[in-house]
């Protein structure tokens, strides 16, 4: 057996992968039903993008808090519990038979996911270092982008029997959650190192130019994600060429499975180019890629904007989450990752409310070229940062 397919191989690798996939679950299986839970609770295209709006708030209040807890005591005494309210929470929405039960639900799946997506890529970073750590990421960001492309077909699939059956999914985090307890073997930290001396190695390192651009790269690319993408590409599909559910989560797998490839390439891209050329030839395949929607006149040439969002993504977050990995002591890893996790998250909760006043006040087709600008300035403000 080779080293690279020994390394995927992992079993420590294959649970992170788990955990991985239970992070993207929450967002991406509901968005092909969104049409379908438009008609049942008579909504807005504003007011669909609060299913989102309400899962990934509380990420922004509590990731950092669970990155700390994280790293004092342990990453599976963290992800346990919260894997259980995950599946709990979500698989409950099924049941809700009003709107307002409905987000109240969603809030606490949210709570439930609010580890998944930064303990995951902590985990890889304790577990492996060096070119080895830069294959998991890639390989971790390739499992993420086939569950984030497997996951709209899916969800198309159960949204057209039923606009709840998507909401089943998430009941797959409870046997998981034993999983993680019973068989990941992880180095945990201690949690004795003095809090003040934990504290101030964290506030120097937030200091740092290279992590500030990577911050705001996180933020700026689930803005644009979940406020363009996720939300009003469905709708889109929908009203201009009256795509059924089934066929838009197909469609939107087209992205995935894209980057899904490219991630799994990383390891070869970073080998012909510094990461930092990597991090901007995606934010400028982003700008173009939603520059293009707008102009779209038949149902098949989406296509190929999403292939080249799919290029974009495959390169940008795996690429981010390696040089955090890299720039985070091992003692304070989890806090490093999770201020990150806070930031997408807050992408995440800014995209579809930004980008639903855009499509309330100007039609849905002005999200796709807004999103473009935040690309575009993204790049700029890379270049003046990482001169």
């Amino acid at each position: 057996m080779n080293k690279s397919k020994s390394l995927f191989l992992n079993p420590n690798l294959q649970i992170v992968f788990g955990i991985t996939l239970m992070g993207v679950l929450g967002v991406s299986s509901i968005t092909p039903a969104f049409p379908k839970i438009m008609n049942r609770f008579g909504l807005s295209q504003q007011e669909v993008g609060w299913l989102i709006a309400v899962f990934t708030l509380p990420g922004i209040f509590l990731t950092p808090l669970l990155g700390m807890l994280a790293d004092r005591w342990g990453r599976k005494r963290i992800l346990v519990p919260f894997l259980f309210v995950f599946g709990i929470a979500g698989g409950a929405c099924a049941l809700a038979r009003g709107f307002p039960l409905l987000l109240i639900l969603r809030f606490f799946q949210g709570v439930g996911a609010t580890p998944l997506g930064s303990l995951n890529i902590t985990l890889i970073g304790d577990l492996f270092s060096g070119e080895e750590r830069v294959k998991a990421m890639g390989y971790n960001a390739n499992v993420l982008n086939l569950g984030t492309a497997s996951y709209p077909a899916l969800g198309g699939a159960l949204a057209a029997l039923g606009w709840f059956y998507p909401f089943l999914l998430p009941l797959f985090a409870l046997p998981l959650g034993v999983i993680v307890w019973s068989c990941l073997r992880n180095p945990e930290p201690d949690g004795k190192s003095d809090v003040k001396q934990y504290l101030q190695q964290i506030g120097q390192n937030l200091k740092k130019k290279e992590v500030i651009s990577l911050f705001i790269a996180s933020g700026v690319t689930f803005i644009m994600l979940y406020g363009a993408y996720l939300t009003y590409l469905p709708l889109f599909m929908e009203q201009s060429f009256a795509s059924p559910p089934w066929l838009i989560g197909l469609f939107m797998s087209g992205m995935s499975l894209t980057s899904a490839f490219v991630a799994s390439q990383l390891g070869k891209l970073n080998r012909l180019t510094s990461q930092d050329n990597l991090l901007k030839g995606a934010f400028l395949l982003y700008a173009l890629a939603f520059f293009l929607f707008p102009f779209v006149s038949h149902l098949f040439v989406v296509l190929i904007p999403v292939f080249v969002l799919g290029l974009a993504h495959g390169v940008c977050v795996p690429t981010i989450h390696a040089q955090l990995a890299q720039l985070a002591p091992a003692e304070s890893r989890a806090i490093f990752m999770s201020l990150n996790g806070m930031v997408f998250r807050l992408g995440q909760t800014i995209g579809p409310l930004f980008m639903g006043f855009i499509a309330q006040h100007s039609g849905i087709e002005r999200v796709f070229p807004t999103a473009s600008g935040w690309a575009v300035g993204m790049l700029i403000l890379l270049w003046w940062l990482r001169k």
